[in-house]
């Protein structure tokens, strides 16, 4: 489509959408009023189906790094982006690199949203699977290139790359030799990288998009470092054109857990060098959350259960309120983390009685170091019959949460669901002493670690069985 053509499918499209707003039948009443070539045209155009993150930023930029969770619309969006770009210079040479070359042809060429399917019409791409070589129709060429063969992009000169699954680089996805490295400590990945940016150097303006799910390794971290690198990020959600079964199933399975954040969200969760609480501990602990107050866990029912509150240090912090339980076994649970954020002494307090009453609580332990005596009267002003017991934090929070990080390391302790918030937290704990998670304070792990460790005298009991 010429730019004139793209001009008036974009004016046109401004009318349509404040004449017709959300009424279905109005839109099909406008797009069947228009010329065939216009409608063909407004139907191809990509800028007003993009959504979010899909849209290349209006900042100067060299790299454009799309992170973002799978069904965002990764994939298409780099190949739009790679289209226009051989739409608007016919004797542009581009690069194609992908993990291996099986994800170059099967994704970015031959895949759904690859550069075949998102052609336009008439300007179908010619694809040489042989040569490794789509040919469009301005004339402009693309080669494929595999992060796994990383000299091959030594040499060749481009106007622009894309780059697709760049946290997949070099780690050996599809089962092929590790990578040995270079001799100066780079790894196959980063050797892919640099030689394509080393001959990223034809034409006024080369750049590189990069689409990728997030994954906490040296080559993503230095890409997002670089000083002409803009982000732009997405979630699956965001996808509305996503089956709602697929879409429903997949929140089901996997919302709130770390894979899920990663794989769905577009979130990078990174693991903090010399963390108390690993993310894979975390992981290896959690099971189905309970079916309701009082759940049937671990075989058995709950024995005691036990809130704890990590009172906000000022009026309007974040109160950690964070519920456990034990089970008859001697098995931990952490049952619900029911925090909350910019709160006055009296919503807080009233969150804690709340939680105790739903999860029917025998004790409510809450710090008073921050405000002594206080606490517990702004508890009983709320509930006098509260069963509060103010504790004093003799030691740091790491070192406090030391022992209940070993349970959950020996299997002693669970997560009864999902707690993104609280897990955070938590990972940023640090072995010695330090915090380096969210937010200027771990709130809620202090709660919870204050909750299991009122109920860790119980679990370590012993037991006599009768014979």
């Amino acid at each position: 489509m010429s730019d004139r053509h793209a001009a008036r499918v974009e004016r046109l499209l401004d009318e349509a959408a404040e004449a017709c707003g959300t009424d279905e039948r109005l839109w099909r009443h406008f797009l069947g009023g228009l010329a065939e070539p216009v409608r063909r045209g407004l139907l191809q155009a990509w800028h007003w189906q993009a959504h979010g993150g899909q849209r290349e930023p209006a900042a100067p930029w060299t790299v454009w790094l799309l992170m973002a969770g799978r069904g965002f619309g990764k994939t298409r969006a780099g190949a739009e982006w790679i289209s226009q770009r051989a739409r608007e210079m016919p004797d542009a040479r581009i690069a194609l690199v992908g993990g291996n070359r099986d994800d170059v042809v099967k994704v970015m060429i031959e895949g759904p949203s690859g550069l075949l399917n998102v052609a336009r019409h008439g300007e179908e791409p010619a694809w040489t699977r042989t040569h490794g070589m789509v040919r469009f129709a301005s004339g402009a060429v693309a080669f494929a290139y595999s992060a796994e063969a990383p000299e091959a992009l030594r040499g060749p000169e481009h106007h622009f790359a894309w780059a697709d699954e760049l946290a997949k680089w070099g780690r050996g996805g599809s089962g092929r030799k590790a990578d040995a490295g270079d001799g100066m400590g780079r790894s196959r990945g980063d050797r892919a990288w640099d030689n394509l940016m080393m001959g990223l150097r034809l034409g006024r303006q080369p750049r590189v998009v990069v689409t990728t799910t997030p994954r906490p390794v040296p080559l993503l971290a230095r890409v997002r470092g670089l000083s002409g690198t803009v982000e732009t990020h997405g979630r699956m959600a965001e996808n509305v054109h996503l089956p709602e079964a697929f879409a429903g199933w997949m929140r089901e399975t996997y919302a709130g857990t770390r894979l899920g954040r990663q794989e769905l969200d577009g979130e990078l969760i990174a693991e903090v060098e010399g963390a108390l609480f690993t993310r894979a501990v975390l992981e290896g602990a959690r099971t189905g959350p309970p079916p309701g107050p009082l759940p049937q866990a671990g075989g058995g029912d709950l024995v005691r259960v036990v809130v704890g509150v990590d009172p906000p240090a000022s009026t309007g912090g974040t109160c950690g309120i964070v519920v456990c339980g034990c089970d008859a076994a001697g098995m931990l649970f952490v049952l619900a983390d029911c925090s909350v954020g910019e709160a006055s002494p009296e919503r807080w307090a009233r969150s804690v009685a709340g939680a105790a009453e739903a999860w029917g609580a025998d004790r409510v332990i809450a710090e008073k170091n921050m405000g002594g005596d206080m606490v517990e009267s702004v508890l009983r002003n709320v509930d006098v019959m509260l069963p509060v017991r103010l504790v004093s934090a003799s030691r740091g929070k790491s070192a406090r949460a030391e022992p209940v990080a070993a349970l959950f390391e020996a299997g002693r302790a669970k997560l009864g669901g999902r707690f993104p918030e609280l897990e955070d937290e938590l990972a940023g704990l640090l072995t010695g002493g330090g915090y380096a998670g969210p937010g200027r304070s771990p709130d809620r792990a202090d709660a919870c670690v204050w909750a299991m460790t009122a109920l860790m005298k119980r679990s370590a009991a012993p037991r006599i069985r009768a014979m």
